[in-house]
């Protein structure tokens, strides 16, 4: 897979940290941010292949961010990936409805990201 500039969207330092050093190391050019509202505004105004999001996040949720980022005709391809602690029945389809091209639970498999990554990639 080729490498891609990845936004990833994470209230947990920790868990940012984590997904930002394996995502390094596989080749990728990664940017983070720690809310929603910052990752809309970085999202609008950079040229990103993915967005990792979680969805509960403080000053703008995850779901908010995906609605207002595919409310711009631009952005409405761009690959929104929904990794969230809600694993709950009826949370995939919440978190697709909002505008997520697909969701991964927490704690991340890696090997299921990656596959994601692969299968979301812009050519």
């Amino acid at each position: 897979m080729r490498s891609l500039k990845i936004l990833i969207a994470d209230d947990n330092p920790d868990g940012r940290a984590i997904l930002e050093r394996y995502l390094t190391r596989k080749g990728h050019d990664v940017a983070s941010a720690s809310d929603g509202k910052a990752c809309l505004d970085r999202a609008l105004s950079e040229d990103f292949d993915i967005v990792l999001l979680d969805m509960n996040m403080p000053v703008m949720d995850g779901w908010r961010a995906a609605e207002q980022i595919r409310a711009q005709k631009t952005y409405d391809e761009l690959p929104i990936i929904a990794f969230t602690a809600y694993a709950m029945r009826g949370d995939r389809e919440k978190c697709l409805d909002a505008g997520c091209s697909d969701y991964l639970p927490k704690p991340i498999d890696f090997t299921a990201l990656a596959a994601m990554l692969e299968k979301h990639a812009r050519a």
